[in-house]
């Protein structure tokens, strides 16, 4: 993980301040539902369960877009800048990002709306694009209702297995990457193995966009810290997709 996604074991981060609304401003429920949409829309929930046939839903969204997907983009500035901007400042930058970078919308037209919500000072005095679809909505509202799930037809067995003693890689982290820093090169040992519950992943870093085994991995304290620092008697455990395990130890 990159500086800001490394602070296991960090000291003398000084008093954390705790927002305690979930929406400061009234935008950013919007990004919020833009977010969810994207989720309800996205092309890897086709033949999950519960049943999804997304080739029958009139969109021309046709990406996978995942919590992995907008963790990426929030996640993929300078550490300053991440520390800088609030929640769903860093949510706003990942999601226009990604529709730049799949050519939903162009630089001209982001800037275009951002000099005018700028001067307008108000999102609701700014006319959208709007056409109504039933069938989009339809979905949206399902997805809502039912959820998503990570159960996928298994596409190969498992490389590890409960109880087998594993070290953790070391991958380049360009992008975002569900793996700890502090566990990097570390021997931990396998406790759950979750064969048939896969997660989607962006690549090209170090998991490609394919589903990924995953594993409840269990560390001693010692192992990661050494004796000095580890509190006798605690366990810690971290879900880890296949990719991140470099192999037997």
């Amino acid at each position: 993980m990159k500086l800001q996604h490394t602070l296991g074991g960090l000291q003398g981060l000084g008093p954390v301040d705790f927002q305690k609304k979930v929406f400061v401003e009234a935008w950013e429920t919007r990004i919020f539902g833009i977010h969810t949409a994207m989720m309800a829309l996205s092309s890897h929930l086709d033949g999950s369960l519960p049943d999804y046939t997304m080739s029958d839903v009139p969109s021309t969204f046709k990406d996978i877009w995942t919590w992995a997907d907008l963790r990426r983009g929030a996640e993929g500035i300078s550490p300053f800048a991440y520390f800088q901007y609030r929640y769903y400042e860093k949510w706003l930058g990942g999601i226009s990002g990604f529709f730049l970078e799949k050519g939903y919308i162009t630089e001209d037209e982001l800037t275009e709306f951002t000099e005018q919500y700028l001067k307008e000072g108000n999102m609701s005095t700014i006319p959208l694009p709007f056409k109504e679809e039933q069938g989009i909505d339809t979905q949206i509202i399902k997805y809502l209702e039912e959820g998503d799930s990570g159960r996928r037809t298994q596409q190969q067995p498992p490389m590890y297995q409960a109880g087998q003693k594993v070290k953790i890689a070391d991958p380049d982290c360009n992008d975002h990457t569900r793996l700890p820093g502090y566990l990097r090169n570390k021997i931990g040992t396998i406790d759950l193995v979750y064969p048939d519950c896969y997660a989607y992943f962006p690549g090209p870093s170090d998991c490609l966009q394919t589903p990924q085994v995953s594993y409840s991995v269990k560390f001693e304290p010692k192992d990661i810290w050494g004796v000095e620092y580890s509190e006798s008697g605690s366990t810690i455990y971290a879900d880890l997709f296949e990719c991140y395990i470099a192999g037997p130890a």
